[in-house]
């Protein structure tokens, strides 16, 4: 157990030093938001279109791998959206909020550098795939579930144009898109562009990781323990469980290729689930709450799941 945790410390470590920069006021909470906002907006973009540009397209975008791991975001998400409804007794716009927290992982910040470090490079082609559809499919799936719960709810075509401008707006699907035009058509590139790319893709992970941490901070825990409880659950667990199970027994996925989506599935609610909630001004708490016990409860239930992974 310990040679696992070796492998994922150093990703929790960075965060916990973002943490306590800002939280020993080493390092102001405004920076924070502009660290993040480089690492989403450039750096992340640039580690995304590089992995697409030079991924092997057919081979890595099983329909067979994004079912298994789909099938179990869009059950945590219902699950959670019924457990905050008839559990919790929360109002159908607060419902889809919550169910948002159990739907969304983590897989940029914390999946893409745990996956490298545990399986090596040559394990991002599947998490690639998977973070290449994480927005659009949640987005999508959030925005669209919520614009029909609420009472004031705009009309299909308004609620589609809402959609299609929140997702290619987006400085992650931009860099995804412009990977995939120079995949598909095989435009060549100077190799001093390569490089550029390189660069920027390498400090990638160290600083959303160095972010993420310093963010959560402005984060208090939330009085509504269960409710949170009910998020990392379906987030940490049952997720893990669905993924493994359609990877094993419906789809006969490759080992490799199951333990990133297993892996991927075990990743902590990702900060876009506090955004979509801010948004619409439903359920913040809980977002928040579930992303800064989400990640500190990650260290051990990562730990677990990368011992199941490769006993198995």
């Amino acid at each position: 157990m310990i040679e696992v945790f070796l492998v994922v410390a150093p990703v929790f470590l960075i965060v916990g030093a973002g943490y306590s920069a800002v939280y020993f006021r080493f390092f102001k909470d405004e920076y924070a938001d502009a660290l993040m906002k480089f690492t989403q907006n450039f750096a992340i973009p640039c580690l995304l279109f590089n992995a697409i540009a030079n991924l092997d397209l057919p081979a890595a975008f099983e329909p067979q791998l994004l079912g298994a791991f789909y099938t179990g975001s869009a059950t945590c998400f219902f699950l959670g959206m019924l457990g905050a409804k008839y559990l919790f007794r929360r109002r159908a716009g607060e419902a889809v909020a919550v169910g948002f927290c159990a739907l969304f992982a983590n897989s940029v910040l914390l999946g893409f550098p745990i996956v490298e470090r545990a399986f090596g490079t040559n394990a991002l082609g599947p998490i690639t795939a998977i973070v290449s559809v994480h927005a659009p499919l949640c987005y999508l799936l959030g925005i669209t579930t919520m614009e029909f719960s609420r009472s004031d709810g705009r009309a299909l075509p308004d609620t589609l144009k809402i959609v299609t401008k929140a997702i290619f707006s987006n400085a992650l699907m931009i860099g995804l898109s412009i990977g995939f035009f120079v995949n598909l058509t095989g435009l060549r590139l100077p190799q001093s562009l390569w490089d550029a790319t390189d660069m920027m893709a390498s400090a990638a992970l160290p600083a959303a990781l160095f972010g993420l941490g310093a963010v959560l901070v402005r984060y208090g825990i939330a009085t509504n323990k269960g409710e949170t409880a009910m998020v990392l659950l379906l987030r940490l667990v049952i997720h893990p469980c669905i993924a493994l199970f359609m990877s094993t027994k419906v789809f006969s996925l490759s080992a490799e290729t199951t333990q990133v989506v297993v892996l991927t599935a075990a990743m902590s609610p990702g900060i876009n689930t506090y955004v979509f909630a801010n948004i619409y001004n439903r359920a913040k708490a809980t977002a928040a709450s579930g992303v800064l016990i989400g990640t500190a409860t990650a260290v051990i239930s990562v730990t677990v799941w990368l011992i199941i992974l490769r006993a198995m």
